[in-house]
């Protein structure tokens, strides 16, 4: 009898047996995964999302085993939290006051209080289809969920919790003409969790700016690619101006640590004691030493080098299945992108729902784990490269990626 429920904690470590066999995996070491037969994997879930200087880093390691034999959980203030939140305010622009939590689940929860709690309104506006945590509010409209695709004028909605169209800038004025009591929008700076759909120019930048002309907030859900384009928020780097940002992954390689940053006078009622706020583990020293050395770490590295190594791959992979009778797109960054069986990828929600197809992603995901290479099975997975993924490890995944075409063309070839 099995005890645990699903065989997994989380819904997202589900993988379809290979040969009758579950993978199971016993360690990890830079852009590798070995399974508890000692086999061999190039990863490119990467925790998905959280590992990007590579499993296992020695230097956090180190830090996050020290913070550990001196207390794992103190109970009170101790002498790691402020310099973690230092390094971490060093890198958030104006959004400059720092609470830990434990999961990017708890931080955009956290910072949707906020926002309730700063406004004095009761709803928070969404993108459909983005994922923004697994707690009930912002659960709703997730990637997949019947109201994540709507016409206009039959708007999904709960009491706490609206959805806006991604990509679509007359959307989002009908949502306040429709409804005033807006606190915050989440932006994200890509609609990651449904295949990387990436935004229109000038997009994210109108979203804002009806937000805040209507005395909404915006918050940046930077979860899952903040610091993973460059060492800071992905928001900012698109010239965004939010209220608060949810920060996590990347920041602490692995290690389970996100926060929420924001601008002091929007945080001040947690200071001040008006809002709640808690946490047992929130902050907890182990925590606080992976921010501080993966934030030192990832200053020092080279991330135009890592993102065109990754962009190189995209390309081969298209050209790969091209050479196969396969068509293919890409879509996303060179460190993080989705694989799409069509010509185009998907700028909207509604035509990434058409063109998924969850039997080539399922094969796919099959014939390379047989080459050693492990990706997500879903449509809307995506692909990660760390800056472990060396040239000889893009060499690797190119050969896996050949073999798993050609087993693949016969049954996903062009007609």
């Amino acid at each position: 009898m099995l005890n645990l429920v699903g065989d997994v904690s989380s819904a997202a470590r589900i993988l379809p047996d290979l040969n009758g066999e579950k993978l199971f995996i016993q360690r990890g070491e830079g852009a590798y995964l070995w399974d508890d037969k000692g086999r061999k994997y190039i990863d490119t879930a990467l925790g998905f999302g959280a590992v990007l200087l590579g499993h296992a880093d020695d230097t956090v390691n180190a830090a996050v085993a020290q913070a550990l034999i001196d207390s794992a959980a103190p109970s009170w203030a101790h002498v790691r939290e402020h310099s973690a939140a230092t390094a971490l305010a060093r890198h958030t622009g104006e959004l400059s006051k720092v609470m830990f939590t434990n999961s990017g689940s708890e931080a955009v929860h956290l910072a949707c209080r906020a926002a309730r709690a700063y406004t004095g309104r009761g709803r928070i506006a969404k993108m459909a289809a983005g994922f923004d945590g697994w707690f009930d509010d912002v659960s709703f409209g997730n990637v997949t969920s019947a109201e994540a695709c709507f016409e206009t004028g039959a708007r999904p909605a709960t009491q706490r919790t609206t959805l806006i169209r991604f990509n679509d800038f007359d959307d989002v004025e009908r949502l306040f003409a429709e409804d005033q009591d807006i606190a915050a929008v989440i932006l994200e700076p890509m609609l990651a969790n449904a295949g990387c759909i990436m935004p229109l120019p000038g997009y994210l930048k109108h979203v804002q700016d009806i937000a805040h002309k209507h005395g909404a907030l915006v918050i940046c859900d930077e979860v899952l690619m903040g610091f993973r384009l460059y060492a800071g928020l992905a928001g900012l780097r698109e010239g965004l101006d939010p209220d608060l940002a949810s920060v996590g992954k990347a920041i602490g390689n692995g290690v389970p640590v996100s926060a929420v940053v924001g601008k002091p006078h929007i945080l001040a009622g947690f200071a001040e004691g008006r809002v709640a706020r808690g946490g047992t583990f929130s902050g907890n020293p182990m925590a606080c030493a992976a921010v501080s050395s993966t934030l030192s770490l990832l200053d020092e590295c080279d991330y135009e080098r890592l993102i065109q190594r990754g962009n190189d791959l995209r390309e081969a992979i298209e050209a790969i299945f091209e050479s196969h009778n396969v068509t293919i797109s890409t879509s996303g960054y060179g460190n993080v992108f989705g694989i799409w069986l069509a010509p185009a990828a998907p700028t909207t929600y509604d035509r990434a729902a058409q063109i998924a197809n969850p039997e080539f992603t399922k094969a796919l995901h099959l014939a390379l784990r047989e080459e050693g290479v492990l990706m997500m099975p879903s449509p809307y997975g995506r692909i990660y490269i760390s800056f472990e993924h060396s040239q000889i490890v893009i060499e690797e995944m190119k050969v896996a990626f050949e073999k798993a075409a050609g087993k693949l063309s016969r049954q996903f070839g062009n007609a």
